[in-house]
């Protein structure tokens, strides 16, 4: 355990502090498996990030610890905040895995996986489900309105779904790689085509750079393999036919015109013939800005307590 260097050590302390300093945005504590898992930018065994909480003189008075979770210090009401939205979570949870269910039947979907606050169990009150979606290529706008009305079916029972990112299977490469993009590869829950999945996360290999703990699905993830039923290429049949193409390219122009004109203010928003990601908040430019903000206050309050 001893036998890494005080520059490691260093490295190690530095980068489990950074890695609080990000989820204190969320009000979330971490426990040291997640510690681990989620650890920024420097490779480590669980076994390693452990010795360094609980011996890293550098960590000294830095974090707290509290039935296993950590958090930094004066922030201890994030102990409390956590536990009472995991119990939150727990209907979300059973929604998401239901409509979840429903979507990955659905024609020419590929992959459903859940994304943002969900995937983590820190939910605030009124929260919605966030998903991620694969589609079959040159069929993505036909497989999102037929999305759409599974959303619409779940508002009329009080539930809300934000499919906001949708991609082809050509498109698995995600563009954006930037440390808020690689936690919600990461963090990232496959509930139907898991095979997808798995070349989802080949194809983007760089989220290594920013996590290089953070294999595969989250460990408490429920990674259901759901193949192609007989059921789902049967209703795809006679949208393969060259009207499924005709719609596809009609459903492509209509929505791509409408949602550029709405969310054209938008610098995260992308709508393509093999993207549709609805990202109208900039919540992605919001969340790195604030970590930068924040990691410049909490140095500065080291220096200056």
């Amino acid at each position: 355990m001893n036998n890494f260097t005080s520059h490691t050590q260093l490295e190690l302390a530095q980068a489990i502090w950074r890695t609080l300093a990000y989820v204190d945005l969320f009000d979330y504590p971490l426990t040291a498996v997640e510690i681990h898992r989620y650890l920024e930018s420097v490779p480590a065994s669980l076994d390693e990030v452990m010795h360094t909480l609980r011996h890293s003189p550098l960590l000294a008075g830095q974090l707290v610890c509290r039935d296993g979770f950590y958090s930094l210090p004066g922030r201890e009401a994030v102990f409390a905040i956590r536990q009472q939205r995991q119990q939150q979570a727990v209907g979300l949870w059973t929604a998401a895995r239901r409509y979840g269910a429903i979507i990955a039947r659905l024609p020419f979907v590929r992959l459903v996986a859940v994304t943002g606050s969900l995937a983590m169990s820190n939910v605030a009150a009124e929260a919605d489900i966030d998903y991620f979606i694969v589609t079959e290529n040159g069929r993505l706008w036909l497989a999102r309105a037929l999305v759409i009305g599974v959303v619409r079916l779940a508002a009329r029972r009080g539930v809300v779904l934000c499919p906001n990112y949708f991609v082809a299977e050509s498109a698995l490469a995600l563009p954006e790689h930037t440390l808020y993009t690689a936690r919600e590869v990461a963090q990232m829950v496959p509930l139907g085509g898991y095979p997808i999945y798995q070349q989802l996360r080949a194809q983007n290999s760089w989220v290594a750079c920013f996590l290089p703990n953070a294999d595969g699905p989250p460990q408490a993830a429920p990674t259901a393999v759901c193949p192609v039923s007989w059921g789902q290429k049967l209703a795809e049949l006679p949208l393969r036919t060259p009207v499924g193409a005709w719609l596809e390219q009609w459903e492509q122009a209509r929505k791509i015109a409408r949602l550029t004109q709405t969310q054209k203010r938008s610098g995260e928003s992308c709508f393509t013939a093999v993207i549709c990601k609805g990202h109208s908040q900039a919540h992605q430019q919001r969340t790195l800005s604030a970590y930068q903000t924040h990691l410049t206050m909490l140095s500065n309050h080291e220096r200056n307590p």
